[in-house]
């Protein structure tokens, strides 16, 4: 329940901070002194959008502030979903910056404003004259149902096998929609998959088949030239060796007068042995090559196909056609497992279906188990509210699996004698409208652990008796809930716990709305001013004194 609220530079409220009383809050006021206002500032902890027009101050940010304690409310998992941290202690905030900025935090943790929404949705509940246009629609009547059945696991339940069979659905239309498009591309694929495959693509194969290619069609001058290198090398009496030899007897033979003739020897020697060596290796690599003109034609052959693969899918590497093979490869391999995968697929989809029947007949024979019992409950209280010849219907059409079930239920309501009941947004009035809403907020009010319920001047179009027996209802809810209610009239003002009042201070150079807590005297003259006007008799503050005492007591 809301245990602390404060709102500040807000349209007229420059700061306003209220303790609720656990059990009937009233709130009462002048016409525009500020109720509304506080409503609208509950409203941002609740989502709704902001607007920097609302700031008191222009120059400074709006900050509205709601503690919350949440023990005895099974509500963790909600936190955990959002990773949030959970304490029975909450704070809600919502600040609004001079240049429009608004920022959302719960427990201090900034939050989206669908985060807030969910969160906050389940720790007050707003019943303004909004709600009386959104009771006319079939997605709120349902959750109405839903409610009342307290059908939340069945619900859930629902929903999660909803979204699989859709998800299963969908996996089977795309993959019979890429069948049909697959079959026509088969027969194309298929050739070009069998080209590439009768390749035996290696990857990177090319650059190696072009180098040996280049040096088989030249074999014949390499080994030439390999040839008249040896010959000039070693291959006769004047060649370079055995010019070398005879230069290094000249040399050795004159070494021993002098230490540099030695050297020279030496290194005439070194060069010897180099020459040879390299001649040794040029007659090596003249014995190895080889004139094979058969092999220069299949290495042509090779080298022409992978360059016609190359321009044909329009690629520069040949491991690039490799890629293609493979892509292709599981085109043709879906077509092939086609039925397979289909039959596989259907099968999910009739497997999901399945089970989202049996949990849509589940929720359905919940709802419809509830249905008697509403209109019963509901047209009981209606009578009590002075609607004795009410009536209540909630009618119940089957429909395709949708996100909410298989039912759409419509209420339709009759105020008079001898009227049928028709559809609430052709028959009811503001104040039918209002009566009716308390009297479903009334029967569900046990059914949901909802910590705090606000009822914006829920007895539109009521007096007497009637609101009386408004009043007993809200009381009689705030055993078990936190009710904020603000009124026009004595009747329910005089059943609350705690009574505040709204009015407009003009002692400064700009009016500004503020609260207050009334004490015992100051409740029973906001009473009778509310029975009487500003000036009540005496006999009217002795009935508005008899009126509050009555109501202490029974307390």
């Amino acid at each position: 329940m809301l245990t602390h609220l404060k709102i500040k530079n807000y349209a007229l409220i420059e700061r306003l901070e209220l303790t609720p009383n656990p059990a009937l809050n009233i709130i009462t006021g002048e016409t525009g002194a500020g109720k509304s206002i506080m409503l609208g500032a509950i409203g941002l902890l609740l989502g709704n959008r902001a607007d920097t027009k609302t700031l008191y101050n222009p120059e400074d940010k709006c900050v509205i502030e709601g503690e919350f304690n949440l023990s005895g409310f099974i509500i963790k998992s909600l936190f955990e979903e959002e990773e949030l941290d959970y304490e029975d202690h909450c704070i809600i905030r919502r600040e609004i910056s001079p240049q429009g900025k608004t920022r959302a935090f719960i427990n201090d943790t900034p939050v989206n404003l669908e985060t807030l929404r969910r969160i906050a949705s389940q720790l007050m509940d707003v019943h303004s004259q909004h709600d009386n246009l959104l009771l006319g629609a079939t997605e709120y009547q349902l959750q109405i149902v839903d409610t009342f059945a307290q059908n939340d696991t069945l619900l859930e339940k629902y929903k999660l096998d909803f979204s699989n069979y859709q998800k299963a659905y969908k996996a089977y239309d795309e993959l019979v929609i890429d069948a049909k498009n697959s079959k026509k591309e088969f027969d194309y694929n298929s050739f070009l998959l069998d080209e590439l495959q009768k390749a035996k693509l290696k990857g990177n194969e090319l650059e190696g088949l072009e180098a040996e290619l280049n040096k088989l069609e030249n074999a014949e001058d390499v080994k030439s030239k390999l040839q008249q290198s040896a010959e000039i090398l070693s291959g006769s009496e004047q060649s370079i060796i055995s010019l070398f030899g005879t230069t290094l007897a000249n040399l050795n033979a004159i070494s021993q007068y002098g230490e540099h003739f030695k050297q020279l020897r030496e290194r005439l020697n070194s060069c010897l042995i180099e020459i040879k060596d390299i001649s040794n290796e040029i007659e090596g690599e003249s014995e190895q090559v080889e004139i094979d003109n058969e092999k220069i034609e299949a290495l042509q052959v090779r080298v022409d196909t992978i360059y016609h693969l190359l321009q044909k899918h329009q690629v520069k590497k040949d491991f690039d056609l490799l890629k293609i093979q493979s892509d292709l490869e599981v085109k043709v391999g879906r077509v092939l497992n086609l039925d397979e995968n289909l039959a596989e697929a259907k099968a999910k989809v009739e497997k999901a279906e399945k089970a989202l029947q049996k949990s849509a007949e589940a929720l359905s024979k919940s709802r419809l188990n509830v249905l008697s019992t509403i209109e019963a409950q509901i047209t009981s209280l209606l009578i009590d509210l002075g609607m004795p010849n009410a009536a209540l219907k909630v009618e119940n059409e089957f429909i395709k699996p949708s996100p909410t079930g298989i039912n759409v239920v419509n209420l339709l309501f009759s105020a008079n004698k001898g009227i049928k009941p028709q559809p609430l947004k052709n028959v009811a009035s503001g104040g039918e409208f209002s009566r009716l809403m308390l009297a479903i907020k009334y029967i569900l009010a046990n059914k949901r652990a909802l910590p705090t319920i606000v009822f914006d001047e829920i007895d539109t179009g009521i007096s007497g008796e009637v609101s009386i027996k408004v009043g007993n209802m809200m009381r009689e809810m705030s055993k078990s809930h936190q009710i904020i209610a603000i009124t026009h009239l004595h009747q329910i003002a005089a059943q609350g716990s705690v009574h505040y009042f709204v009015y407009k201070d003009h002692s400064s150079e700009r009016t500004v709305s503020r609260i207050k807590e009334l004490s015992k005297d100051e409740r029973i003259m906001e009473i009778a001013q509310m029975i009487g006007g500003q000036n009540p008799s005496v006999a009217i503050l002795d009935n508005a004194r008899e009126i509050l005492e009555k109501h202490l007591q029974e307390q």
